[in-house]
């Protein structure tokens, strides 16, 4: 039986046909599955703008469904999702752009620094922690170094804090010395908790070496010499403290005044607190001045000078303390009031965020900033 091309040459016709139609019906697929992409994204960038998440997140939710291989779609989705606080949603998005195989490397760093941040946020700061390592070497790395440090800061992990802050201080986020003296003091108050005073010891040092201007690691270290029965080195470390860091030494003026009176030093330590006194007026100053004056009435006299120079209610409750009035129950409810009042008087105040104490912190347990209390009281502030 012969073949009858008369079918094929009809048959080309009605495949070209179908062809077309089939194209016809993709592109125009295409175009509203197009269309509804950048609506759904749209939408959602007008209810972020309006501040209504929840909207927002619906409609790039949609948009994701509509063009699931847009990336940029997956970030704004997953940042959206942290600050609503739906932080496991927020990972989801996020390890699901670290899957694909077709992202650039940047878009898998920043993927990467949104889930270390996802982490963060949720306070599962083993997971952030080895999110945060991934970012060595990335654009974001002086930010993950940053966020590594608040994490060893708040689970008081001063080793790796300490070499996380030498890093940031070889990069171009300025020095990070003091920072890192305060980790190596936090590191020698441990050593000496748990016996270990050689370290405590050397640490201390190490800590003085690092930032020489900064008054801690001196006051540490001398409060350490005192106890362990060196009063001589403390004294000098001390006299090392009012000539790097005189700022300091009201902290460390009661410490001081007990050593001298222990090491039978008065002369020279009354010589040195009386000029720190001169050069900065200090409530504290004044009474290790008075503990070590031999003569009461010129102990008492430096109230009245204080007094002089500025108005102190605190100056003033000392000096009439020491005052012998015939009304003695008349005296002591006056003294009773004046010392009531003078309990505020007497706090530390944090000037980053205004927390008050009655002892002096070097990092705030309010907003968990390093040196931001005065060393003076808050009636000298």
């Amino acid at each position: 039986m012969d073949f009858d091309f008369t079918w094929v040459l009809l048959g080309f016709p009605v495949a070209f046909t179908l062809g077309w139609l089939a194209s016809r019906l993709d592109l125009r697929q295409l175009r509203i599955e197009n269309r509804q992409a950048p609506k759904a994204y749209f939408k959602g960038l007008n209810f972020l703008l309006n501040e209504q998440q929840d909207q927002a997140i619906d409609a790039f939710i949609e948009a994701v469904q509509n063009d699931p291989e847009t990336s940029e779609l997956h970030f704004a989705l997953g940042n959206l999702f942290r600050r609503r606080g739906e932080y496991e949603r927020a990972v989801r998005v996020h390890e699901h752009l670290l899957s694909r195989g077709d992202l650039t490397q940047p878009e898998r760093d920043r993927a990467q620094h949104a889930l270390a941040l996802d982490f963060l946020k949720a306070g599962l700061l083993d997971r952030a922690e080895t999110a945060l390592r991934k970012l060595e070497h990335t654009p974001f790395e002086e930010e993950a170094r940053l966020a590594l440090l608040s994490i060893y800061e708040r689970s008081s992990d001063w080793a790796n804090a300490t070499e996380i802050a030498a890093r940031l201080g070889s990069s171009s986020r300025g020095s990070f010395s003091t920072r890192q003296s305060h980790y190596l003091c936090e590191q020698a108050a441990a050593a000496a908790a748990a016996g270990d005073t050689g370290k405590a010891l050397s640490t201390l040092h190490e800590a003085v070496a690092l930032a020489p201007a900064s008054s801690r690691p001196l006051i540490d270290l001398a409060k350490l010499q005192n106890q362990l029965g060196q009063p001589q080195d403390a004294l000098q470390t001390l006299l090392k403290l009012e000539q790097t860091a005189p700022q300091g030494l009201p902290l460390a003026a009661g410490l001081l005044a007990n050593i001298a009176l222990a090491s039978g030093q008065q002369p020279a330590a009354l010589a040195l607190l009386q000029a720190s006194y001169a050069q900065a007026p200090s409530i504290d100053v004044i009474e290790a001045i008075v503990k070590l004056e031999k003569d009461p009435a010129m102990a008492r006299h430096w109230y009245v000078q204080h007094l002089e120079h500025q108005s102190s209610l605190v100056a003033a409750s000392k000096w009439v303390a020491g005052e012998k009035l015939e009304d003695e129950h008349h005296h002591a409810l006056v003294q009773r009031a004046l010392d009531q009042a003078t309990k505020p008087l007497l706090r530390y105040r944090c000037a980053a965020c205004g927390f008050e104490a009655t002892q002096h912190f070097w990092h705030c347990p309010g907003c968990q900033a390093w040196d931001s209390y005065p060393t003076r009281r808050i009636e000298e502030l």
